[in-house]
Order: structure tokens, then sequence, then C-alpha cells
């Protein structure tokens, strides 16, 4: 269902201006609709045979779960598709990244059509884990048990730590810790490098990957070292195009003074960034479609060489579903710590909304996205309904786009910055109440914002058509 597709990014809690720890991805899907919501799940007892709709994988689970947020498909026909969420312990996942593994290491160890894959990864695993470290161990124990279907990539983070695991074959796995003073970016290719079996506070892993690698001959490196991207990545042309240029981009942001090739397969998995990382600036790497480049299918100020405008695969682009930043706040109490930021439609064209996660229910219009387009029921098909005026006049509206995006944020933040302070005399379920609330009044006041510049957006529109006939032009 969403093969080759999304784009993430992971922040160490050193790393950001706040000292929160962030994961946030871009979730894409196959054409231009996959109609999402943002939803919570209660707190209770698990005891199910669970079956998915996608694949057939099956399991019987079984378990006290916690509260968690989470952003699945509207139409559950064909699946779960969780994705991405926050827990009541404060605990972020997201899953996945889509990814790849070569021929020779699925030879060895075929991926498995019925296995645990990315439909059912987040309800199996985030209503069960109290910190990231948890989260990694259980779906690496789910992985080596059952198999995978899929190569995938899964952040999980707490207000400490941020880790990144990736499927390699059928039951293969690794998991590296992104160090608190750096980032990481993750298009569709795997991105960990050399992995220390020796340094379990960096590192996890399945336990029969050795064997597996060294029985198989699998290990191409001359001096020993083991580096799971070389091992079981791809690493071909398709990459090179599709790819790396992804990653070239957002380290192009972070780390201006480091000139580096766009199809480049040996940038670094991590690095530590030259400034401090805030909320706007991941939000600018994942709406971003190689803007100021000569690769910028949507250039504003030329007209460009058009060849290579359309070189590389965008960012922003017209399959453009939903787009979380999972933020842990390590400056407020725990129970204001988690806010998840969502987009919804074209990235490049909408904003994020804040929505703290210790919450009883998430506004009504984030639980609505029939396949009946409803802007006024439906907050999905309110932002895609933007993306539609938008893309066909966008040289015409993008400024207009620009400035409604920064008044957004610049709300939102405030927003946030003023629950923080009314909420600090609360605790317990009016807290919670409370926050609850608070996130309805901040979701409104965006959609109020959104219509309106949809309003004028068509009476624009309708005032510049150039079917516009005045009485006497044919005297």
């Amino acid at each position: 269902m969403k093969k080759d597709n999304c784009t993430a990014m992971l922040v160490g809690k050193d790393a950001t201006l706040d000292g929160s720890t962030m994961i946030a991805r871009d979730e894409d899907g196959y054409g231009g609709i996959n109609e999402k919501l943002f939803v919570v799940n209660k707190a209770r007892h698990y005891d199910e045979e669970y079956v998915s709709k996608y694949n057939g994988f099956k399991m019987h689970l079984e378990g006290d779960g916690c509260r968690w947020t989470g952003t699945p498909t509207a139409d559950e026909s064909e699946g779960r598709w969780d994705e991405q969420g926050i827990n009541e312990y404060n605990v972020a996942m997201s899953a996945t990244e889509t990814e790849a593994t070569n021929a020779r290491c699925l030879g060895h160890d075929p991926l498995v059509k019925d296995g645990i894959n990315e439909d059912s990864m987040v309800y199996l695993v985030l209503p069960f884990i109290k910190t990231a470290r948890e989260g990694v161990k259980r779906l690496g124990q789910l992985i080596e048990k059952y198999g995978t279907g899929e190569s995938n990539g899964i952040a999980f983070s707490d207000n400490e730590e941020v880790w990144y695991l990736e499927t390699g074959a059928g039951h293969q796995w690794v998991a590296a810790r992104v160090p608190d003073d750096s980032y990481a970016i993750c298009p569709n290719i795997m991105v960990i490098q050399n992995v220390d079996f020796d340094d379990s506070d960096n590192f996890m892993y399945a336990s029969t990957i050795r064997d597996f690698v060294e029985e198989n001959h699998l290990n191409p490196s001359q001096d020993g070292t083991f580096n799971f991207r070389d091992i079981f990545g791809t690493k071909d042309e398709a990459d090179a195009f599709y790819n790396t240029p992804r990653t070239w981009y957002g380290q192009k942001l972070f780390n201006p003074s480091i000139e580096q090739d766009p199809t480049s397969q040996e940038m670094p998995f991590t690095r530590v960034p030259e400034k401090k990382i805030g909320v706007e600036d991941v939000e600018k790497f994942l709406t971003s479609h190689y803007n100021g480049t000569e690769y910028d299918p949507m250039d504003t100020y030329s007209s460009g060489d058009e060849k290579k405008q359309k070189m590389f695969r965008s960012i922003a682009l017209d399959r453009n579903q939903e787009s979380s930043i999972l933020q842990i706040r390590n400056d407020v109490p725990k129970e204001l710590a988690g806010v998840q930021w969502i987009n919804m439609g074209f990235y490049a064209y909408s904003p994020y909304v804040p929505f703290y996660t210790n919450i009883e229910n998430t506004p009504a219009n984030y639980q609505v996205a029939d396949h009946t387009v409803d802007p006024d029921q439906s907050a999905y098909w309110l932002y895609k309904t933007l993306q539609v005026l938008v893309e066909p006049r966008y040289h015409q509206y993008i400024y207009q786009i620009n400035t409604y995006r920064d008044e957004c944020q610049s709300y939102g933040v405030g927003r946030v910055s003023e629950i923080d302070k009314e909420a600090k005399d609360k605790q317990g379920d009016m807290l919670t109440s409370f926050l609850t609330s608070a996130n309805e009044v901040t979701a409104n006041e965006i959609t109020k914002k959104t219509k309106t510049l949809i309003s004028d957006l068509v009476r624009q529109a309708l005032n510049s058509s150039k079917y516009q006939f005045e009485r006497g032009d044919n005297l």
C-alpha cells in the first residue's frame, strides 16, 4: 500500500533548541488520495487474535495497553495503518520508512508474505512500551519470531533517546541510537552504517544477524567492519535519483558548509548540525522541494532547466497524505511533554497543527475522512481541497500561502506556550480534559484561518478567469 514513499527526520535532544527529542515523518501514499485521521486509542486490556486485513499476519495479542495517539487510514478494509503517535508514557513511534534489501540477502532469508508489516506495527507495539528501547526490543522480537514482508525503517523516541530500527531480509534487523547532539535524514533506503556489537548503549540487533551474515558470506568489507547499509542495502541507480538527493538536501539545510553530491550513496547516517534545530526547521525540511536549488520542480524565481527540475524525487509532492512531528519535551512536566504536530494534504501548502497527546479525544474534524469530499466535516479533505486550489496557480498564490503558513505556525507556537502556562496548576483527569479542550480551540482557529484562505483563493480564481467576456467586446 505504501511502497517507495515517505521521508523521515530524527533529532537528538542536545541538537534541538529546547532540549526536546523529535522524530518526524512525511507519510505518502500511492496516488493523491489516502484518507487519514488523527485519533486517540484508550488504555485497555488486550486479549485478541489479531489478523491483519492487509496481508493476513496473525498473532495472539495479550496484555495491558496504555493510551496512545495514531494517524490511521479512515478505510480499514485494507488494514489499520496507524503510522505514528505518542503513548501516555511519552514514547513516540513512527512506522514506517519503506526501504529495500538487495537480492543476495533476500536469497538467503526471503521476505515473509504474511509477516508483521507496516500496517500492524504501531498497533502491536506502541500501547505496550514505556521507553524507546522497549519499543526497539519488542518490535525486534516480533520480527525475529514472525518475519516481515517488507524492508522498513522504524523510529522510536522518548524524552532521552532517539532510535532508528531497520529490517533487512525476512528476519534480520539492527537498530542504532541517534547521538544526542545529532540528527538523521532517512529517505527510502537503508541508512544505518557501522554496527558495534559490543556497544549495547547505542546498538541493538537480531540475535541471528552475525551468524547469518558470516555463514552466507554477505559482508563485502575488507577490514571486518559490519556496515549494515553495505551488507543489506541496494545502492542502485534508482536510489541515486529517488532517495539520496533527499538526504543531500536535508544535510545541506543543517550543515550548509559541507559540499556533497546529491547522488552520492556514501553520505553519513547522522551529522551534528551547525546550529540548533527547532520544530520550524524540521517542518522546513519535511515540506521542501529542493527550494533554492536548480532541482526545485516548483521554482518561483526563474524558468530553470526543466530537466534538472524533474531529476530528483521531491519531498513535497502530490502523494502527500499526513505528516507528523512527534516532539517529547524536557522543559515542562511530563504530563505536558508530548506534542504531535500534524500536517495534512500537500505539505508545502498546509500548516502543522500542534496537539498535546495527554488527551481524551481529538477534534471532531480530525476523526472523519469519508470517500465523499467534505471540507466542512473533515480536516483531511479541508487541506486536500486547499491543495487542489493552489497547485494549478502555484506561482500566483505561493506568497499568500507562505504568509498563511507562517501565521498558523506563529499561532501554534503561541498556543503551546499559552497552554503550558494555563495548565501548570492542573493535574490528573482535570489536566487531560483541559488539554483535550485546548487542542480543539487550536484546531478550530487554524481550521477557520484555512477556510478564510480558501474563500479568498476561490474569489481570486473566479475574478481571473480567462473566459471573462464583457458586454460590448464584440461590438
